[in-house]
């Protein structure tokens, strides 16, 4: 399978919107990606931006939804208690909102107009919220609020997302920082609306008007989604021969690894806010605030990767986090200090939006162009998985934590195995893309300090 890199031409000016002409000197590219303008661009960002608002900002909020279950009498008292379950609805649907690439990839490849999986996801995202607010038990949730949710968020999600990357080259990684940082504003948002409706509204009355205001913004930017670069049939399915590259396999995975453990703070900061002595609404504007800098982190962050290198910034993004994790989210759980907690919640959302931000861009400087569909299907499937699994084995180390401490001293303390849980995750995907770069520059049989 051919692989081709888009070199920026001469003539281009550094405009992230300026317009993409394909290379003269590269006649298969030109017969392969159509030309685009500067309102296609700009309609690309639009539709991107608001998609991943949409899908990943609710995903990165659940952790208000988590509290609210297993404090509130909507569940009975005989599930309440049961944290690993109730985080699994969460990620289960943010799980499907990756791992969903797996069947919607080959949606993509066989209908050329994306609107027509777009628009079903966003009714089905809508429907998803609007039954929830109905339900009564764990399992209702999971089938509403995880299941149909996260079907409909992937059909959504992936139509606009993944053809963002071919409509830049000059500028990509500020393009895709810009487009995925609406991943921390949507979590901001949301995280701060879910609480006050919560605690005015209560749960039904919030699931549904989430169901309405997913109608409003999801459905207009369906029916505007734009259709890929490429003029020719990509394939769904990996090249064996990339397949067996040891950059393939640690690229997948680390972001398995990095999924779940991104996902375990987020689940539980409102929770060990709570733990610390705070109150609950200031536990969601918390994780409102990890959200925004996460935002503001992903725009700056795919700016330094075009002036550092892209791999370098993703490395050093994920191993800070780990480190984070395990310095001062440990040393908060260790001591109880609310100052170090703090500083957690901002330094981790300073760190952890880099990998989000630049590992699709990663995936077609590593593997090509041609083969960005595929790898970055898969790569986003094991995602998934690994976001399904991260919170609820979480939820049941600490469920066991709690279980075998006294009453005495069981409050922040009992977070401490969730936490070498978290860090061990995260330092493992770090030894991953650390190795990705290594048999990168192996294969290519160069060394490049920015790369």
């Amino acid at each position: 399978m051919a692989q081709i890199q888009l070199q920026p031409s001469l003539s281009t000016q550094p405009d992230p919107f300026a317009r993409e002409e394909t290379p003269t000197s590269s006649p298969d590219a030109a017969s392969t990606l159509r030309s685009i303008t500067k309102k296609d661009q700009i309609t690309v960002l639009l539709t991107a931006f608001l998609s991943v608002f949409q899908t990943i900002g609710p995903n990165l909020s659940y952790g208000v939804f988590q509290n609210y279950y297993t404090t509130s009498t909507l569940l009975p008292a005989s599930e309440v208690s049961n944290k690993a379950l109730i985080a699994l609805v969460g990620t289960l649907g943010a799980g499907l909102t990756w791992g969903g690439s797996i069947y919607v990839n080959p949606l993509m490849a066989r209908c050329r107009n994306p609107s027509r999986i777009a628009v079903p996801g966003a009714l089905l995202m809508s429907a998803g919220f609007l039954l929830a607010g109905w339900s009564t038990r764990i399992w209702q949730l999971l089938l509403t609020q995880g299941l149909l949710y996260g079907v409909g968020s992937s059909m959504l999600y992936f139509p606009l997302i993944s053809v963002a990357p071919e409509y830049f080259d000059r500028r990509r990684g500020s393009a895709m920082g810009l487009v995925l940082s609406a991943a921390g504003l949507g979590g901001l948002v949301y995280s701060l609306a879910i609480r006050v409706l919560l605690d005015r509204l209560g749960a039904r009355w919030t699931l549904r008007i989430m169901s309405l205001e997913n109608l409003m913004v999801g459905l207009p930017i369906a029916v505007a989604a734009l259709p890929g670069r490429s003029v020719e049939r990509r394939p769904t399915l990996v090249n064996w021969r990339i397949a067996k590259k040891p950059a393939f396999i640690l690229q997948a995975l680390a972001a398995m690894l990095q999924a779940s453990g991104n996902f375990v703070p987020m689940t539980f900061t409102p929770e060990f806010s709570i733990a610390l002595g705070y109150t609950a609404a200031f536990g969601a504007v918390l994780l409102s605030i990890n959200n925004g800098v996460n935002a503001v982190s992903r725009i700056l962050t795919g700016v330094l990767a075009d002036a550092f290198g892209r791999q370098n910034v993703l490395i050093l993004s994920v191993v800070g986090s780990a480190i984070s994790v395990l310095v001062l989210w440990l040393g908060a759980a260790m001591e109880g200090v609310k100052g170090l907690w703090v500083a957690f919640v901002v330094l981790y959302g300073v760190l952890a939006g880099g990998y989000m931000a630049l590992f699709p861009v990663m995936i077609s400087e590593v593997f090509g162009i041609q083969a960005y569909a595929s790898v970055n299907g898969f790569v986003y499937f094991v995602r998934g998985c690994g976001a399904a699994f991260g919170s609820p084995v979480g939820g049941a180390i600490l469920g066991e934590s709690r279980g075998s401490e006294t009453a005495i001293g069981s409050g922040v303390s009992s977070y401490q195995k969730l936490i070498w849980y978290d860090g061990a995750l995260l330092m493992g995907s770090s030894l991953c893309v650390v190795g990705v770069r290594g048999f990168d520059a192996l294969e290519k049989r160069k060394w490049k300090w920015k790369a």
